[in-house]
């Protein structure tokens, strides 16, 4: 995924120090004595790791639990996700961001993008998986002012202590969604206490009919438009979802120094949404576009390959031509893209000398799989994330033949699913003792 998009038939990387130390054809591999290990990946394709620009690993223990509503909308989002969020204490977060990682990493991400509340406690979590992680205070205000100067006073301590000595943990700032949970005054504090950090800020953006609206019955205009008059758009803006962008908003991510958008093509069609994210217009415009999931409440995967899968046959329907996003630019968005959305392109994204070594293997020796000049198209038309049998992180090996290296994934799962039914026992019993209250007002 380098600027000339080499492919190697036959080739070799080399990594020394948890970097990339030599990448190229298999005629110039270094004699193999040099290195403590050597892995004959013949059949396999070898690639950078993968990025899913978008996600709430602490949702997973929503999965399932939204059907039948749409969490792109506020009614949807309030009825099946935020009241039963309102149980969730820190000890919940551990185990189900663990269980996350674990999917992701056995499935080629090597680094994601979050956007949740108990940021301290994901980013704990994340460290020991081994993952590479942007994480973003979540910050919903829901029109109570004494809460919002509570979390941005916790997002900023946040930003002030969290830092990660090997550079994988990212810590940025996350308001939710802008006009919907969050009022002006805030969501200008939020700008000035990232420009003053130098983080980025990443929210959810056009996303259903009410941000739009909200800024048109307040200002004559739509959410970027408002956003962007509040300097929201100086620094570094990170969007999920953007399905219902105009023209002029297309414009104000174009003109922007460091804008992006994460285009969620499986949770924006499970939503129901009439909207599509514009994203070959948007890379049209010259915006950076990276793929991502979303919570696997909306999506239910964090499988990357299928998200390029369904971003491409998306792509194709909304604007009704064959492929109007090539294989190769969706290998792209899920790599050097969402590296180049995160701030982080200079560092992973692409097999280049020098960059980290973060590097997934996919076996392409099974059923499904042929002979082909084509490899990207391969992977994303004929690939899934199960095919992953080796992953590296900055040159630790977190995946080995299909195996977690650092924690064995029965364990992982024995304690979420302990954490799951404990979680869902207070929702219940909350949602017993709100009924009893009401019949006792009654």
């Amino acid at each position: 995924m380098d600027a000339e998009n080499r492919v190697f038939e036959g080739g070799f990387v080399a990594i020394r120090d948890g970097r990339i130390s030599g990448v190229g054809p298999s005629g110039a591999t270094p004699n193999p004595s040099g290195f403590d290990e050597v892995f004959d990946l013949t059949g396999h394709l070898v690639m950078p790791g993968l990025v899913n620009a978008h996600t709430h690993s602490v949702m997973v223990l929503f999965r399932g639990r939204s059907e039948g509503q749409s969490l792109l909308t506020m009614e949807g989002w309030y009825n099946s996700i935020r009241e039963p969020e309102l149980s969730l204490v820190a000890s919940d977060v551990g185990p189900a961001v663990a269980l996350s990682c674990a999917e992701m990493a056995l499935s080629g991400t090597t680094t994601f993008c979050d956007q949740y509340f108990f940021a301290e406690e994901i980013a704990d979590a994340v460290k020991d998986a081994g993952l590479r992680a942007v994480i973003a205070y979540g910050i919903v205000q829901l029109g109570d002012e004494r809460r919002g100067a509570e979390e941005l006073a916790r997002a900023t301590a946040f930003l002030e202590q969290q830092r990660s000595a090997d550079g994988r943990i990212i810590p940025w700032f996350g308001p939710h969604a802008p006009y919907v949970d969050n009022t002006e005054a805030l969501l200008v504090e939020e700008v000035a206490v990232a420009n003053k950090y130098g983080v980025g800020l990443h929210l959810h953006m056009a996303c259903g009919p009410e941000d739009n609206e909200e800024t048109e019955r307040r200002y004559g205009t739509t959410a970027a438009v408002a956003l962007e008059q509040l300097g929201f758009f100086n620094g570094r803006i990170h969007a999920a979802h953007c399905i219902d962008l105009s023209g002029e908003d297309i414009a104000v991510f174009a003109r922007a120094p460091h804008a992006s958008v994460s285009y969620n093509a499986s949770a924006g069609l499970r939503s129901g949404r009439a909207g599509i994210c514009p994203a070959v217009e948007l890379r049209a415009a010259g915006v950076t576009v990276a793929l991502g999931t979303d919570n696997v409440a909306a999506n239910n995967s964090y499988d990357m390959v299928s998200e390029m899968r369904v971003a491409g046959l998306v792509a194709s329907h909304r604007e009704g031509v064959a492929q109007p996003l090539s294989s190769r630019d969706l290998v792209r968005m899920a790599t050097i893209e969402g590296a180049k959305a995160l701030g982080l392109d200079h560092e992973i994204g692409s097999l280049e000398v020098g960059k980290a070594a973060d590097i997934a293997a996919f076996d392409l020796r099974g059923a499904g799989y042929s002979e082909t000049p084509d490899p990207e198209t391969l992977l994303v038309y004929s690939g899934s994330g199960r095919d992953l049998r080796h992953l590296w992180v900055g040159g630790e090996q977190l995946v080995a033949d299909r195996t977690l290296t650092r924690r064995p994934f029965g364990d992982i799962r024995q304690a979420y699913s302990a954490t799951y039914a404990d979680f869902w026992n207070r929702v219940a019993a909350a949602k017993a003792e709100d009924g009893k209250n009401k019949k006792a007002v009654a």
